[in-house]
């Protein structure tokens, strides 16, 4: 089930939306929620990240010992 969502976009932002809805010809709601998704995954990555980078006992591994482990 999906749920209604208004949001006011820039003109410009708009005009690119719009054009870009017309060329791949779908739904300007569709390329809003994959739009939307993807920047939310990349977005609670990025905080994980940094939450990681932030703890001092969560250990660090180094480019070499990665370079290991994958051997």
């Amino acid at each position: 089930m999906s749920e209604p969502v208004s949001v006011r976009l820039p003109e410009d932002v708009a005009k690119r939306l719009d054009r870009l809805a017309k060329s791949l010809d779908r739904p300007k709601t569709y390329i809003v929620t994959k739009a939307l998704s993807e920047y939310l995954e990349e977005y609670e990555d990025y905080l994980v990240a940094v939450h990681r980078l932030n703890d001092k006992n969560d250990r660090v591994v180094t480019e070499k010992e990665l370079a290991e482990l994958a051997k």
